[in-house]
């Protein structure tokens, strides 16, 4: 049970019923922590607006955007944000089945080009504690992307910075249907991964 009470939808102002509104397009479903934000109207606000400008289309294509995501959630150990941007990278970016099932994999697998694993490498490397990002990350990526597709890519590895630190602390209540799409993606095993990535 989360640590704080997510506000009721029935008591949320209309300021924050547009912020909800906008994260249910993006997710496909009513988030937790986006209800427990709540609380703060202006954080929620300025939340918004940080996840409008990085899950934006842009350079980066947003399929990757959500494995950036689902792997630094991962190493960070945030099952909440590792099963909502493994549904999201799913159901509301129209990524491939096998493909986001096979993420921690990424090293290995044919499913994915030496650009993505770079850029993963990276998310794995950032989202590890203590940070374990070094200039070969970056060397690595300069040799696929552009400094706006990495800028772009830094900007989801920071996000769920916050987010998995957010989420964790508060031990929000993760949502039936990135619970059941992760259940039905990942074995107990792959679910676990990130955790003995940073092992």
């Amino acid at each position: 049970m989360s640590r704080i009470t997510p506000v009721p939808l029935s008591e949320l102002p209309d300021a924050t019923r547009k912020s909800l509104a906008y994260a249910e397009e993006i997710m496909g479903f009513t988030p937790n922590d986006v209800l427990a934000m709540a609380h703060w109207p202006e954080l929620l606000g300025a939340m918004e607006q940080l996840v409008a400008v990085i899950y934006k289309p842009g350079a980066l294509d947003p399929v990757l955007k959500r494995l950036i995501a689902t792997i630094t959630s991962g190493a960070a150990g945030c099952r909440y944000c590792q099963a909502h941007t493994a549904h999201g990278a799913a159901k509301m970016a129209g990524g491939d089945a096998e493909k986001i099932a096979a993420v921690w994999e990424y090293q290995t697998s044919d499913l994915f080009s030496d650009a993505e694993r770079a850029a993963l490498d990276l998310a794995l490397a950032a989202g590890t504690q203590p940070n374990a990002a070094t200039d070969e990350h970056f060397r690595a990526l300069e040799q696929h992307f552009s400094r706006q597709q990495i800028m772009e890519i830094m900007g989801v590895i920071s996000l769920f910075g916050f987010l998995n630190r957010w989420n964790d602390t508060l031990a929000t209540e993760l949502e039936d249907k990135p619970m059941e799409f992760a259940s039905e993606t990942y074995s107990s095993d792959v679910w676990e991964a990130g955790r003995h990535a940073r092992s």
